[in-house]
């Protein structure tokens, strides 16, 4: 199993912005797309990957499942209505998009349906998102160590998430990081701009090195073709250890998604 490093967020983009984004990155050279249920974009992003030309075999599409379908009568209903949308038979990774410990719904029900999808052939990887520690060890004694792919979480230099981190590592499974960039509160940071300065680099391309660094993935998002072409360089640069041990000296617990009854307790 692996996780690409580098791919495109699309949430809060809709009809033709996302459209023109999901192209945009496909002829810049992107080749993961991270999209979900909730976002109301499946179909847009399946036009754009249609209309671009590349393969479906050089993609990985990642979606997630919301929490409306979570019951086990209607979570692969809900994903082949998705893989309808994105135009494609499969996708290369299907998450739980939020615990939602009150919803109705135990978490063995749905992670059991989650593998019963990869079984189908209907994702070739499976994992969760905005899980904690204790959500995560219960989804792997139901589908086994070595089955979850990835924890999909919000994590920037404000949110270092060490402890989620270090216990994610230990079990093998790879880190996601969205909202990398704090809502665009990390680019005005002067401790990141002095260290953009001396790589003549931009703070996005920082922040997006020091996840990259610690191993962990991200699916940064934009509308402007600069900033995705900009975006994709982060992938070249290299942090020293000084630049690392500052930016490890930001972190705030600065929390930017937590959706009371879908957010479980932080660790």
């Amino acid at each position: 199993m692996s996780i690409p490093s580098f791919g495109l967020g699309t949430f809060r983009l809709t009809g033709q912005a996302v459209i023109e984004s999901v192209k945009s990155a496909l002829e810049l050279g992107y080749r993961v797309i991270d999209t979900a249920q909730v976002y109301k974009n499946e179909a847009d992003v399946g036009q754009a990957i249609a209309e671009s030309g590349v393969p479906r075999s050089e993609l990985f599409i990642t979606t997630k499942i919301w929490v409306d379908h979570y019951a086990a009568d209607k979570l692969i209903p809900s994903l082949r209505d998705s893989l309808q949308k994105l135009r494609t038979d499969y996708v290369d990774l299907l998450l739980i998009h939020w615990p939602a410990p009150g919803n109705g719904v135990e978490l063995a029900e749905y992670m059991a349906a989650l593998a019963e999808a990869k079984a189908l052939g209907l994702t070739r990887q499976i994992g969760v998102s905005n899980f904690n520690i204790e959500l995560t060890r219960q989804a792997i004694d139901v589908v086994g160590k070595g089955q979850i792919a990835t924890n999909q979480i919000e994590l920037s230099p404000y949110l270092q998430n060490t402890k989620l981190t270090a216990f994610l590592k230990e079990q093998g499974i790879t880190v996601t990081s969205y909202m990398t960039l704090a809502y665009g509160k990390v680019l005005k940071d002067p401790v990141l701009a002095e260290i953009a300065n001396k790589h003549k680099a931009t703070v996005a391309q920082v922040a997006l090195a020091w996840a990259m660094q610690q191993g962990y993935a991200v699916i940064p998002s934009s509308t402007k073709r600069e900033n995705l072409a900009s975006n994709l360089l982060a992938r070249e640069l290299r942090l020293d250890d000084e630049d690392m041990a500052r930016i490890a000296t930001l972190e705030r617990n600065g929390r930017e998604v937590s959706p009371e009854g879908l957010a479980p307790i932080w660790d």
